[in-house]
């Protein structure tokens, strides 16, 4: 985004070149979709708002949008006005909801604000027309805007609304609609990948190859209730810790092969109580599909992280299922699911208080509006005023986000040393530009900010500039 500001290409990174650091050795980013940074770019040009404010403008709209979507699918599946309202008030109080109240997660709440939108889109055709194949390209083209993993529910999608629009049908009728499907599905898909995929590299494309794994197989069988009752985060993470850990690696795996069976037997029982035909047909083919995608991925290890984001689609779809089975249970299961509920909202809305609270009184902010947790206020406002003062200077950070702040000089982001001083993609800077600028914590003075230094055999000499008791400053000219 901010090369696109000053006049650069469309989705390029510039950064300094390995082999010479004067040099810039831009790159076509295919990591990630591009509407993570463009839906707030574009309320940057629209309000002339800096970042904080464009990303926050664009996690409420994507909230209330997805929202709505959903509450309307529910609507379109045939469930009624109550269930649909327990549904999406269920889906708002779960700390999946939440997050981007306290940290912007990209193209995960653009997937929210889309998908139950275009899964509506699939539940209202009722047979093949030419407004329907407009709707696939766009949608198409629209979803991997979102994120880039929408490619899935993308096909998960489409295969729902073949069998929906083809049952009953004679074959040829069953291959005259799935030309109308096909068709402007692969054009959408050879325009991804021409103009974007084929660029670079991407999640799916990296892989170590083979590997059994019980989480491989569990996780994904485990998605209704990883993401539906929020248990992957309200355990920090069963595979994926992103706090500390609630169960050891082996328990671990035992509480996945649990919740796997339960998801299952769960999944079973709603398509056998409900009576909604389009919803138990939509419900069996992303559970099965998702289970296939993401078992194949995590089998092939891809790099594909084992958090319930990546399937919560599935925990999205479960939700009015759920809400329908326990308005029809008896007293007492009524009384535990509200419990159950009471606990998760509580859960939830903690951790957003607490990441509102660090945010607005314990954190950095810059020019960008956006809490830096990873410098303290001082630091910054030195980084900045050396930014103001260079225009030929290389600053380097162990955090993307530290990066945003720079506006006149260019960057270099490191993964952050272990104890062990291994890094992942630790590349070696050679050749000689302007002055260099290492922001690094207090606690790597030493060995770990030694691994740093030597990244740059050109410079030699770097002097430290310690402005708080947190965070350093190595220098060089």
């Amino acid at each position: 985004m901010q090369s696109m500001q000053t006049g650069g290409g469309f989705n390029i990174l510039p950064g300094p070149w390995i082999n010479d650091l004067s040099k810039n050795n831009p790159s076509f980013l295919s990591w990630w979709s591009p509407g993570q940074y463009l839906l707030p770019y574009f309320f940057i040009v629209l309000f002339k708002v800096n970042i904080g404010h464009a990303i926050a403008l664009t996690v409420t709209a994507c909230s209330l949008t997805g929202i709505w979507g959903w509450y309307f699918l529910f609507k379109k599946l045939g469930f009624t006005k109550v269930v649909c309202t327990l549904s999406v008030a269920f889906i708002a109080c779960q700390q999946a909801y939440l997050i981007p109240y306290v940290f912007y997660n990209g193209g995960e709440i653009l997937l929210f604000a889309f998908t139950g939108w275009f899964l509506y889109g699939c539940s209202i055709f009722k047979k093949a027309s030419w407004l329907m194949v407009l709707f696939i390209l766009l949608s198409g083209l629209a979803g991997f805007f979102c994120k880039s993993s929408f490619l899935w529910i993308f096909a998960s999608g489409l295969l729902y609304l073949w069998i929906r629009i083809s049952q009953r049908e004679k074959i040829l009728r069953l291959i005259v609609n799935g030309v109308y499907i096909g068709v402007p599905a692969m054009l959408a898909l050879i325009i991804i990948y021409a103009t974007y995929l084929s660029k670079g590299e991407n999640p799916a494309s990296i892989s170590l190859g083979v590997k059994f794994t019980w989480p491989a197989i569990t996780f994904p069988l485990a998605s209704p209730l990883l993401a539906g009752f929020s248990v992957d985060d309200l355990t920090n993470g069963l595979i994926y810790s992103t706090g500390p850990a609630m169960f050891s690696p082996a328990m671990a795996i035992i509480v996945l092969a649990i919740l796997a069976i339960l998801s299952i037997l769960l999944i079973t029982y709603i398509i056998k109580k409900t009576n909604h035909a389009d919803y138990r047909l939509l419900l069996f083919l992303f559970y099965a599909i998702s289970v296939i995608f993401f078992g194949i991925s995590f089998l092939r290890q891809a790099n594909i992280s084992y958090e319930s984001r990546h399937i919560r689609v599935v925990g999205l779809i479960v939700t009015p299922g759920v809400i329908y089975l326990f308005s029809r249970a008896r007293l007492p299961y009524r009384i535990i699911f509200s419990a159950l509920w009471v606990f998760i909202a509580y859960s939830g809305f903690k951790f957003m208080y607490n990441g509102y609270y660090r945010n607005a009184y314990e954190t950095a902010h810059g020019h960008t509006g956006i809490s830096q947790l990873f410098i303290d206020q001082p630091t910054l406002n030195y980084v900045n005023q050396l930014d103001r003062q260079q225009r030929n200077a290389i600053f380097v950070f162990i955090s993307a986000d530290l990066g945003l702040e720079i506006q006149h000089n260019r960057i270099i982001t490191f993964n952050p040393v272990n104890d062990q001083l291994v890094a992942e993609n630790l590349n070696m800077y050679y050749g000689h530009a302007g002055p260099i600028y290492m922001v690094l914590p207090a606690s790597f003075k030493g060995a770990k900010a030694n691994v740093y230094i030597s990244r740059f055999p050109g410079y030699h000499n770097f002097t430290l500039q310690q402005v708080s008791d947190k965070y350093l400053v190595y220098s060089a000219q």
